[in-house]
């Protein structure tokens, strides 16, 4: 299991071999941005609930959503800012910004890796976090079974390259115990729109 420095707030190389690359920053943005951002993002996005298959029956996500496209008119400052904030820290061509509000501590999100078909092949997914610190499960799909434990704090960017998604799921598991809010803006390559 990874160790990190208690001291150390600069990017955190937690994989770095064959599999792909995942490296956190603790401190992207500073706490009175992100706690601002998470205010103007929390009551002023027309947050989507939704359903999934799954085990055959149909279930509730157990989150809200959202979606912009970086070209699309007017998107939220905060997203706006959001994003310089995050293209200054990762050269990559984000066209695409998912967001997910985890109400409380009954909010997740199962493991999963990306769908890589419908990203650009070789560029990196960003993942910075707003609200209460949630813990993110990073697992390896084959043996050994790598598993990271990771608690994105608010301000915190995590970056995954895409080739990480070949190897490894990754979740926000339920909690036992309460918790706040957190929004996730996860930053992406898309490329063309898809219909």
């Amino acid at each position: 299991m990874i160790q990190l420095s208690l001291f150390d707030r600069g990017p955190q190389t937690l994989l770095d071999d064959a599999s792909g690359r995942i490296v956190l920053t603790p401190e992207l943005v500073d706490g009175d941005t992100a706690r601002r951002w998470f205010g103007e993002l929390h009551a002023g996005i027309a947050w989507k609930s939704g359903t999934r298959l799954m085990y055959e029956r149909e279930v509730e996500v157990p989150r809200l959503r959202g979606h912009f496209r970086v070209a699309d008119p007017a998107p939220p400052a905060a997203l706006r800012e959001a994003l310089a904030a995050v293209t200054r820290a990762v050269d990559a061509p984000f066209d695409s910004i998912g967001l997910n509000l985890y109400r409380d501590q009954h909010d997740s999100v199962a493991p999963h890796n990306d769908k890589l078909t419908e990203l650009v092949r070789g560029q990196p997914i960003a993942l910075l976090s707003l609200g209460a610190t949630r813990r993110m499960t990073i697992r390896a799909k084959q043996p050994l079974r790598r598993v990271l434990h990771v608690d994105l704090e608010a301000g915190s960017l995590l970056l995954m390259s895409w080739e990480t998604q070949l190897h490894y799921d990754h979740a926000i598991p339920k909690q036992r115990t309460p918790v706040g809010p957190r929004i996730s803006l996860a930053f992406r390559v898309r490329g063309e729109r898809r219909t």
